[in-house]
């Protein structure tokens, strides 16, 4: 093993081990088993509201796989036929595989016995809250899946508690308690039922030690990173770092992880740790057998990005949500999804899809400082582009505003002449 891990890399391994490093059109056309495939190598996907374009949980599958078809995502999480996915709290809310459903148990358990509670606790002591959550439980029950609307105005009077924020309040603290699962969404409103109606069977349901628990959670997130720092681990398994950080020791000492030295983008050496199950990859890559050949956009919410400043140490690039910024104090935009190509982030744009009108409008396009737009990246991002269009259902491109202007007027040329 070479003493030093150069930072391309420490980057092509941390793609590698994310799903965005193989060439673009590798898979035709990613069909149900690649999309579940995806997201287990992963971990989960993170879910978001935001729809300037397709929300963050869908983006993160496109960007490793291309364009697929949204449909077959949503029945890995809804159709009992293909059902191996579910919504849950493991990234912040998240949609995860049911094969980790066992490692929320403990979670609902302190939910059910009372440990856990919102609004700082003052929620569920309240005798008309506690009534409130088993009514609702009870209608669920009797009436079969319902939504957090299905609760307004249906003519009976319930007393002043009785109204869809209350309502809501106890669905979400029942699927917390894991009473309750979410089956679907409609419109993007959760459709909620009994879980003894939703889980199939085959799901394992023993609940692990609160140990099991976060040794799990910190091997597979060091396997999902590739390679970082052991600080890093804590931020990718939603964990605290001090309670992260003696698992991290152990699997070292067990050799189920190897402390590393590598380069990072300030030119540092730093102590980082990798999976032994991703060494041999480590060792192509070194070798150069194994390259990041991947053009794609990724969104604030992916993965790739849940580390604190993983996309500054290794790529010297700062990515930035400014969707909850007042307008005059953006930096960048609304929601920039970032530009990559092969091992490098080389940019950014700030996207708004008019759906009725089929137009994808980019109301800013960025190059990162000493990026130019030569022929290949243009070529590459000019693919990956139309490909991002098809898979919005967006025919035309509109580009506002281009840092260079250059870059936006060949992006816009190459588009056009294919």
């Amino acid at each position: 093993m070479i003493r030093v891990i150069p930072l391309t890399a420490a980057r092509t391994l941390a793609l590698h081990t994310q799903g965005l490093a193989i060439p673009n059109k590798t898979v035709a056309v990613p069909d149900i088993e690649a999309l579940y495939t995806a997201i287990e190598q992963i971990g989960c996907v993170q879910i978001d509201t935001l729809h300037v374009v397709h929300r963050a949980q869908y983006l993160t599958l496109w960007s490793r796989l291309g364009q697929y078809d949204p449909m077959d995502f949503d029945r890995l999480c809804a159709d009992p036929e293909h059902r191996r996915l579910c919504e849950d709290w493991w990234h912040a809310a998240s949609i995860i595989p049911l094969k980790n459903y066992r490692y929320t148990l403990l979670h609902k358990a302190k939910f059910r016995e009372g440990g856990l509670d919102w609004e700082k606790g003052r929620w569920l002591p309240k005798p008309e809250n506690r009534a409130l959550m088993f009514d609702v439980l009870e209608r669920v029950r009797n009436e079969g899946p319902l939504r957090a609307a299905d609760f307004e105005g249906d003519g009976v009077k319930r007393g002043s508690w009785w109204n869809w924020k209350s309502a809501k309040t106890a669905l979400e603290y029942l699927w917390a308690r894991g009473d309750l699962m979410i089956t679907r969404r409609v419109n993007f409103q959760k459709v909620y039922d009994l879980t003894e109606r939703v889980m199939p069977e085959w799901v394992d349901q023993t609940p692990p030690t609160q140990e099991e628990i976060y040794r799990y959670r910190v091997e597979t997130g060091v396997k999902a990173l590739g390679i970082c720092e052991p600080s890093q681990v804590a931020e990718y398994a939603y964990i605290k770092k001090g309670i992260a950080k003696p698992f991290v020791e152990e699997m070292i000492r067990e050799g189920i992880l190897a402390e590393v030295k590598a380069k990072a983008h300030s030119g540092r050496i730093v102590k980082m740790v990798v999976h032994r199950e991703n060494m041999p990859q480590l060792e192509q890559i070194i070798d150069g057998t194994l390259r990041a050949e991947r053009t794609t956009f990724i969104n604030p919410f992916d993965n790739l990005l849940w580390a604190k400043e993983r996309d500054q140490r290794l790529w010297g690039f700062h990515t930035r949500l400014e969707a909850y910024k007042p307008k005059s104090q953006r930096i960048w935009g609304y929601y920039c999804l970032s530009i990559l190509h092969h091992d490098k982030l080389v940019g950014r744009f700030d996207p708004k899809l008019e759906r009725k009108e089929g137009v994808l409008r980019l109301k800013a396009l960025y190059l990162e400082t000493g990026i130019e737009p030569e022929e290949r990246l243009v070529t590459d991002v000019a693919a990956t582009m139309q490909d991002f269009m098809a898979f919005h259902k967006a025919k035309e491109l509109v580009i506002e505003r281009s840092q260079p202007q250059e870059f936006g007027k060949k992006l816009l040329a190459a588009i056009m002449a294919v």
